[in-house]
């Protein structure tokens, strides 16, 4: 009988050789799920940390990818980004028709025409002595400063290519001189289409549109 066998036991619980019985430690589930959890947000803080740094470098180019998609299709759309510009009628504009050529009758011909497309005109002869065959080009047209940035431009869309300038006078009227090369109104047509251009929306682009 073994030393290991407690007094009056024998048979098969006999204990003989020298193998022992070894008694395991219990498993400790919660260490191995705490690892487990550990890892996965040590993996998701890695994922954060990652797309912070690309953000960064980008310049938070999705935002802005998202912002000119968006934008691009209210441009599509058709819809007006900022009001109408606020320009007087041509029936609010009086024009003074001047003469600077040696052509006699220039004058009252493009009054006439004016006339008809809707301006109010007032005086119609030669041009003052400072501009008389003094104007190699086809015009001018010289209002005061108020007028640089509401009549003249609506005007300038009769005469294209003429020359703009303001000076000290007061009041609202402007003056078309007409000069050496001066053959015609541009047509009413193309006249049109640059009034309602200019009166219409703006269409200045928004940011993050550039390239729709």
């Amino acid at each position: 009988m073994s030393m290991l066998t407690p007094p009056g036991m024998g048979g098969q619980y006999r204990i003989t050789g020298d193998k022992y019985p070894r008694m395991r430690r219990p498993r400790r589930r919660g260490r191995l799920l705490f690892a487990v959890v550990a890892s996965m947000a040590a993996i998701g803080l890695i994922g954060w940390g990652t797309l912070q740094l690309i953000d960064v470098f980008t310049g938070g180019g999705g935002r802005a990818s998202a912002f000119g998609a968006k934008a691009c299709a209210k441009r599509a759309s058709g819809s007006p980004t900022t009001a109408a510009r606020a320009l007087p009628e041509p029936g609010r504009i009086t024009v003074n028709v001047l003469n600077a050529t040696a052509r006699s009758g220039l004058a009252k011909v493009t009054a006439d025409e004016l006339k008809k497309r809707g301006f109010h005109i007032g005086t119609v002869g030669n041009a003052t002595k400072e501009y008389d065959k003094k104007v190699k080009g086809v015009g001018i047209l010289l209002g005061p400063k108020t007028a640089a940035d509401t009549t003249l431009p609506v005007l300038g869309t009769q005469l294209a290519e003429a020359e703009r300038h303001t000076d000290a006078r007061t009041g609202t009227t402007v003056d078309l001189i007409l000069g050496d090369g001066f053959k015609s109104l541009t047509t009413k047509t193309d006249a049109d289409k640059a009034l309602s251009a200019l009166t219409g929306p703006a269409s200045s682009p928004s940011p993050g549109t550039k390239g729709c």
